[in-house]
């Protein structure tokens, strides 16, 4: 996959090309621009996913490829919408395989940055979605980006009908938080290579 970082996207919701997904695209092509290699598993994946069950050690081939996705990943971006004032479940799923690195020597997002995104019909349910996706990130010992993005699709349009972001703040947002996810990724490196 080239020797840049390994940046991994999740996210989406059950409908192909939500607004959700394709913002989680549009921060992962900003870092393949800063030179990272990047892999999304999007709704379709997660909707695949069978529901995680930690006493069942038995993994379906996509489960172990967001796993071992996660396992080589330098950082994350993770998209959701806002249901009921929290994540989706069906992000949420996919989150927590992440308890099958608990024994690696990296467990979970340990030192990784996390970029947020979360699209919701309303400020409120951007805003306390967007709180609880950062606390999901710290208890898996992953940073999340100073800037999250939160989009109200009530009163913001992000795409043109082509896939293209036509709001400006939201262009501005989607590559600001790549820049952060990749400065913190050559941060990390440097620390490691100067031990």
């Amino acid at each position: 996959m080239g020797d840049g970082p390994s940046i991994v996207g999740i996210g989406g919701t059950t409908r192909p090309g939500s607004s959700t997904e394709m913002l989680v695209r549009a921060v992962l092509g900003e870092c393949e621009m800063l030179g990272a290699h990047t892999q999304m598993f999007a709704g379709a994946e997660l909707l695949a996913l069978p529901h995680y069950n930690p006493g069942e050690p038995q993994r379906t081939d996509g489960q172990r490829a967001l796993v071992e996705a996660a396992r080589g990943a330098d950082g994350f971006v993770i998209g959701t919408p806002g249901y009921h004032g929290s994540v989706s479940a069906l992000v949420k799923n996919a989150i927590d395989l992440l308890e099958d690195t608990r024994t690696d020597a990296r467990v979970y997002m340990d030192g990784c940055p996390v970029g947020q995104i979360v699209s919701a019909a309303g400020w409120q349910a951007t805003g306390v979605t967007l709180s609880a996706l950062r606390d999901i990130i710290h208890s898996l010992r992953g940073w999340p980006t100073p800037i999250g993005i939160g989009v109200n699709t009530i009163v913001q349009r992000p795409f043109d009908e082509s896939g293209a972001i036509i709001d400006e703040s939201i262009a501005g947002a989607v590559k600001l938080q790549a820049q952060q996810v990749m400065e913190h990724v050559r941060g990390t490196h440097m620390r490691r290579a100067a031990k």
